[in-house]
């Protein structure tokens, strides 16, 4: 295990940190370093130093940043003789999975807010960080600047958690928000949330879920104790959520939101881990979460419903988690010891179509008699009740709405497949699961 320098008589020991990747996060943090340094030191008796930060164009950098030395080798920066402790925040999977493997091999702690490379190579690297006594933290990777990981991974470890759901990407929230709030339809929202910075030239990540299939499946690891990657979490994102469906869902008393829902089933001890929009009773404490911000609601048997609730994203409040994962990772070199990760049991999981949800459908029809026996009739020969109905519109405009009580996810499959041949039916529209409480 790397050891904390040890500085001159009289002085604090010393962590040097080498910082890989300097774009939005990576800055923010060396500046919270250097701001906060002093604070640490009487509060840990630690001091932490960067001395070295690793581009990928040096062109677009100084060639250095207060002491630290600013290079494009991020290998050589994980291995490098003036490093205690790595934080990687340059995002992939590819280069920066190296950096980390080469960091813990060395013996040197990792702090990182990579979701992706964890939610894809998790077993992998903790069994390093384990075998080598070390820490690798990453309370950063799953909702910015909110604690999270560390209350599931300590505070709650004990605790019979039965269900996870929250709002963990800003971006699809935002969207969603404007949606609601100004009747704007997807493509105007996207279009706003990218001019503000909210949403990348690319949004497929972010609108299809994948960005939060990411998040829930480390979320998984911790409440549950099992293995869980991102290809185990069925992802749906918001592309297909229109302005009528936010209007309707209105009308019932309810919001739509994209969520990450992992949750264990008491008996079987089964997992289902999944991303799809959803809506929420606007009494429902996710409802009221807007714009970019983030939520995590935890159910426990226990403890009954913990929220975290805070910015997921940005410079600043994601530095902040980072920061706070340093000065844990720092400590304990300096002492030592680390932080275990547990220990996690191969996952059951339950399939997507056994998930039981209410749900609800809208479908375009033909304005005549007969039409809504027939509807219904799909309904209860594929064991689908219906708590509400409502026409939407007239003549060649009409539109039926059905609310469900609860229903597995393939008997309403069965439903919508059944549809999609019924003459009266020209078109099925939105399909939107409902969370209760």
């Amino acid at each position: 295990m790397a050891k904390a320098n040890s500085a001159p008589q009289g002085h604090l020991p010393t962590v040097r940190i080498g910082v890989v990747g300097h774009g939005v996060v990576g800055s923010a943090f060396t500046a919270l370093v250097a701001r906060q340094r002093d604070v640490i030191a009487a509060r840990t008796g630690v001091q932490l130093e960067v001395t070295r930060i690793a581009v990928s164009d040096a062109g677009k950098h100084p060639t250095r940043v207060g002491s630290a030395d600013v290079v494009t080798d991020a290998l050589a920066v994980a291995a490098a003789a003036d490093v205690d402790l790595v934080v990687e925040v340059m995002g992939g999977t590819t280069l920066a999975g190296e950096v980390i493997r080469t960091a813990l091999e060395s013996g040197k702690p990792v702090v990182t807010a990579n979701k992706a490379l964890l939610a894809a190579r998790s077993a992998e690297l903790f069994k390093i960080a384990d075998e080598r006594g070390i820490d690798l933290l990453f309370e950063a990777a799953v909702c910015g600047g909110i604690p999270l990981i560390r209350p599931l991974r300590e505070s709650l470890r004990g605790e019979p958690i039965r269900r996870v759901l929250g709002i963990v990407n800003g971006t699809t929230n935002y969207i969603l928000t404007k949606m609601t709030e100004s009747g704007s339809d997807y493509s105007d929202a996207l279009r706003e949330a990218q001019q503000l910075g909210y949403a990348e030239a690319d949004p497929t990540a972010d609108v299809e879920g994948h960005d939060a299939a990411a998040k829930i499946a480390i979320i998984a690891n911790f409440a549950f104790g099992v293995h869980v990657v991102a290809d185990d979490v069925s992802a749906e994102g918001i592309s297909r959520i229109s302005a009528s469906d936010i209007a309707m869902a209105q009308k019932f008393g309810y919001v739509i939101k994209l969520l990450g829902v992992a949750e264990r089933d008491s008996d079987t001890g089964a997992v289902s881990v999944r991303v799809h929009p959803a809506m929420v009773g606007l009494k429902h404490p996710l409802a009221s979460v807007r714009e970019a911000f983030n939520a995590v609601l935890v159910e426990g048997e226990a403890s009954g419903s913990l929220m975290f609730y805070g910015r997921g994203a940005g410079g600043d409040p994601t530095a902040s988690s980072v920061l706070g994962d340093v000065i844990d990772a720092a400590v304990n070199l300096r002492k030592g010891t680390h932080a275990t990760l547990g220990t996690f049991s191969k996952a059951t999981f339950t399939s997507p179509g056994e998930v039981v949800s209410e749900f609800m459908l809208t479908l375009e029809v033909a304005d005549k008699p007969g039409v809504l026996h027939a509807v219904t009739g799909v309904f209860a020969r594929n064991k689908v009740s219906i708590r509400a109905a409502e026409q939407d519109g007239i003549g060649s405009d009409a539109r039926l709405v059905f609310v469900t009580h609860d229903a597995r996810t393939s008997d309403v499959q069965k439903c919508l497949d059944e549809f999609q041949r019924l003459d009266v039916v020209s078109k099925v529209g939105g399909v939107i699961r409902i969370i209760g409480a």
